[in-house]
């Protein structure tokens, strides 16, 4: 029996089950659609965040005070930061500026009779929006009531939010501040990466007159503002000699003898974030495509089960084929080639569905959706195995079916 024979055999086998056919394909084409599916939307962040990361900060380098044992990234961050240590930052070779960033605590915003309530806003100094591309306007001015948001905060209020639009910011003193908004934008170049997919409300004020954290310089002796956090933006030529320029000059700063026991200071630039972020992606990625593989298994108990059938329900037509000199391999061809094509089919179908999966995780969390070919060859792949590999029990079985018994059977 050649090649073209058992195909036709093994698919008019399946047409006469139909509805069989078509459940089982369901199962094993479901189970490869979510494989797809978490592999674009895990292959889709991942390239949003490294693309941000090594387009707009790959040469900034994050200042922060972090428990000693936090792996990953900052949850925490102390206000150890001093104006000294911003003043002794900016005088180092290669640091072409400093951002400190810091919060507010504040307890609600209020915009034409719509009230947000929140923790925090970000105090920052108008170097934050060097270079980046506002949607509308431009950046506060220092010693000014005027705020900077991004474009989700320009939504989340009943009525959307517009340059000149004036928010009543209440504090936790229950003091109201009323800044206007002066321009809105994507995000700021003082952000951490990781903060630049987290699509989040954030709402800038100057740090100058409102942010009032502060602490007694160690190295002056009178009391200073203290940040968090502290951007140093490095000339790109000189960015690894720059950080270590910076970790250098931390070891004699306020902010080493101002942070708390089990606390450490860390320099970290874009790359070296991004790097422990794809790893997080990964892992996570590996993570929730193993729990969508377990419903490949699924859809392979239900291909073997259906092949366990169908060999019982075509004993005779087994015999017949003996009969008439089909040999074991020949039967054994017939019933694989009906498993793999079961599993072609189901991988097939899974294809637009996976990536529709894809799109609409992506489009949820607001990131560009990015296509993996690769993996969509390998889904395919896939599913040809898990086809084959159910079938393999059933065609053997069928295999060995004795023809004269098989002849005997009504």
């Amino acid at each position: 029996m050649d090649l073209r024979d058992a195909v036709g055999m093994a698919a008019g086998a399946l047409w006469s089950q139909r509805l069989r056919s078509a459940l089982t394909v369901l199962g094993i084409g479901l189970g490869t659609a979510a494989v797809v599916t978490f592999v674009t939307f895990g292959a889709s962040l991942r390239a949003d965040v490294v693309g941000q990361i090594d387009t707009s900060t790959a040469n900034n380098i994050y200042l922060l005070s972090t428990p000693s044992d936090e792996e990953g990234f900052p949850e925490r961050p102390q206000p150890v930061f001093t104006e000294r240590d911003l003043s002794e930052l900016r005088s180092i070779e290669g640091v072409d500026r400093v951002v400190p960033q810091g919060t507010v605590g504040i307890s609600s915003i209020t915009f034409s009779n719509s009230t947000l309530a929140r923790q925090s806003v970000t105090a920052t100094t108008p170097e934050a929006f060097s270079g980046i591309s506002f949607r509308q306007g431009e950046p506060f001015e220092s010693g000014t009531d005027e705020a900077v948001i991004n474009r989700r905060a320009a939504t989340v209020f009943e009525q959307n939010l517009s340059v000149g639009d004036e928010v009543s910011i209440t504090r936790r003193s229950n003091e109201t501040v009323d800044a206007t908004v002066v321009g809105i934008v994507n995000r700021t170049s003082s952000q951490l990466p990781f903060q630049t997919f987290v699509q989040q409300p954030r709402f800038y004020l100057p740090t100058e007159p409102h942010y009032d954290a502060v602490v007694e310089s160690p190295s002056l002796g009178v009391n200073q503002r203290a940040y968090p956090q502290v951007t140093a933006v490095a000339d790109p030529s000189e960015l690894s000699g720059t950080r270590e320029r910076v970790r250098s000059y931390l070891n004699d700063s306020d902010a080493s003898g101002l942070q708390p026991p089990g606390y450490s200071l860390s320099a970290r630039t874009g790359g070296d974030i991004a790097d422990g972020l794809e790893e997080l992606i990964n892992r996570l990625t590996r993570f929730v495509t193993g729990l969508a593989v377990i419903s490949l298994f699924v859809g392979a108990v239900g291909i073997a089960n259906i092949m366990l059938v169908s060999v019982t329900e075509r004993t005779r037509e087994i015999g017949i084929m003996k009969s008439v000199g089909a040999r074991n391999r020949d039967v054994l061809l017939v019933f694989l080639i009906e498993a793999a094509l079961l599993g072609a089919v189901g991988s097939l179908i899974a294809l637009p569905i996976g990536v529709a999966g894809g799109w609409i995780a992506t489009s949820y969390a607001d990131i560009p959706l990015t296509l993996v070919p690769f993996w969509f060859g390998v889904a395919v792949l896939v599913g040809i195995a898990v086809g084959v590999v159910a079938g393999l029990y059933p065609a053997w079985r069928a295999a060995r079916v004795d023809p004269i018994d098989a002849l005997r059977r009504e």
